[in-house]
């Protein structure tokens, strides 16, 4: 405990950099309840008595007038050798609640544990931030936002884990999920030697794109004038999942396959159903039809060309399963409006339009088409974390793992899809490095289905060289009943063996190509 001292820390080696300050806290019968929604890719942990070094460093960028602090948590008694470093989520690149989960989990685990806010004081509040007066952006903190700092974490957290233990760590990990997921992939790309081992889920690697894509329902129902009630959403989903459930052989209610959906809205216009959250029977409107269709389908231009992928059926549309929908309203009797995610419209006042105060209800078809399209050219460059190239990160010996929920309601899981095959285009022996596991069921980061043994494959991967297979997962089904499940390395999928009988044990299940 005596080197919980600002005066046993030496200043970080870093390029163009001035360390401001250095301060340590003892930390001392820390106790929480960490959720798998605060650990991805772990399962949850109870956090108990434990006695951990904080050392925060601050640190500027020459001639950039900024304040970047670097928490890290060094275990007193129980260090197990290693680094788990935590990432963000949303707007937040870390150091807040989330991120201080993730961080707890890791100690609970013997991990030293570190964090970067970049720059960003206030991450759940981006009108505080972005903007560095009317039409500016604040293009320091947004590219420290994109990640340009990362790396900066991994050797400030190297540093100090060597002065305060005496060596550096054995291994080196990163743990995130979206805005977490997509920073291990900056890592991979641009810095292929920081970590070892990278656990990266439901990434947010396009983020230009499904951002304002998010948007796309909610400006269709603006400029067509009519808002579905979230009743008429949820009944869609029900019929669409009970239209393409069993092509997985597994009657369940989820929708394993959504590639082999095609279930059709139109032909159920007219039809009559219960609304039970109002105790009322309603008919499908037309507009229902329109706006689930479209948030299948995704986003095109007024021409009708592609623009970016839409959800897969069976996803929560309305929010009413899961707290955020992107065609979600909110209905007062018989009058709805509009409900957008508020990181979509975010986005498009803050980063795109430059106006808080953009008024986005009134956006035409034609002015989402140029918000698309100056979203990709002004943000790719510095929020695209998408280089397929992974070769540097594969000589490296780095070994990449992530999970994507194909009821992912915020990012579609195809562009992650389409992100592992692009990088067999560069290294064809991409399965000798990174694994991608797709899992039926589950929402965006956590829910239902959520794997926890992600991170516990990655590091007998990167340590002893196990090759990650199938993984387990629990999966509660439409009709409240556990399953004991696996998910594969894609492209293979779980596929049931029907002579074992027992959809609800996970070795009556098998990976196969599809």
């Amino acid at each position: 405990m005596s080197n919980c001292n600002s005066l046993a820390i030496s200043q970080p080696t870093l390029v163009s950099t001035v360390v401001l300050s250095i301060s340590t806290e003892l930390v001392t019968n820390y106790n929480r309840r960490v959720t798998p929604i605060y650990y991805p890719n772990h399962g949850g942990i109870e956090v108990k008595n434990a006695t951990f070094c904080n050392v925060t460093v601050s640190y500027t960028h020459q001639q950039q007038d900024d304040f970047i602090s670097v928490e890290t948590w060094l275990p007193i008694d129980h260090w197990n050798g290693r680094l788990q470093a935590a990432g963000g989520s949303g707007l937040g690149p870390g150091r807040f609640d989330l991120s201080y989960g993730n961080m707890a989990g890791a100690i609970a685990e013997g991990y030293a544990t570190t964090s970067t806010d970049a720059g960003i004081l206030n991450p759940l509040d981006p009108y505080s931030w972005v903007l560095d007066g009317p039409g500016m952006a604040d293009e320091v903190l947004i590219r420290h936002w994109g990640g340009d700092i990362l790396n900066d974490m991994a050797i400030i957290a190297k540093s100090v884990i060597r002065d305060f233990y005496g060596k550096p760590p054995d291994y080196s990990y990163f743990n995130g999920c979206s805005q977490g997921g997509r920073q291990g992939f900056e890592l991979a790309q641009k810095h292929p030697t920081a970590f070892d081992g990278i656990a990266a889920s439901a990434p947010a690697i396009h983020w230009a794109q499904w951002a304002p894509a998010m948007f796309w329902p909610q400006m269709l129902m603006n400029t067509l004038g009519e808002y579905p009630h979230g009743c008429e959403l949820d009944f869609l989903t029900a019929l669409a999942i009970q239209e393409c459930d069993g092509y997985d052989g597994v009657r369940d209610g989820i929708i394993s396959y959504p590639g082999s959906c095609s279930f059709n809205p139109f032909a159920y216009i007219g039809a009559e159903f219960t609304c039970l959250p109002e105790r009322k029977s309603m008919k499908l409107s037309r507009i229902a039809a329109v706006i689930a269709n479209a948030t299948w389908t995704g986003p095109i231009d007024s021409d009708g060309k592609f623009i970016w992928y839409g959800v897969n059926h069976g996803t929560d549309l309305s929010s009413d399963i899961t707290g955020t929908g992107m065609a979600a309203t909110a209905c007062n009797n018989s009058t709805c409006k509009g409900n957008p995610v508020p990181l979509a419209y975010q986005w498009i006042q803050l980063f795109v339009e430059k106006n808080p105060d953009y008024n986005y209800t009134a956006m035409t078809r034609e002015a989402y088409d140029e918000i698309m399209r100056r979203s990709g050219a002004e943000y790719d460059p510095i929020v695209a974390s998408n280089n397929p190239n992974l070769t540097e990160f594969y000589r490296a010996g780095g070994k990449m793992m992530t999970y994507h929920g194909v009821y992912d309601q915020i990012i579609p899981i195809q562009a992650t899809e389409r992100y592992y095959d692009d990088i067999r285009k560069y290294v064809p022996e991409v399965r000798d490095f990174y694994r991608f596991y797709e899992v039926p069921g589950l929402a965006h980061c956590f829910g239902n289905g959520q794997p926890t043994t992600v991170f516990d494959a990655l590091r007998v991967w990167v340590e002893n060289g196990t090759v990650p297979t199938s993984l387990p997962t629990t999966l509660i089904d439409a009709y409240g009943k556990s399953n004991d499940r696996i998910i594969c390395p894609y492209p293979e999928r779980a596929v049931f063996i029907e002579d074992c009988g027992d959809s609800s044990k996970a070795a009556c299940f098998a990976c196969a190509a599809p």
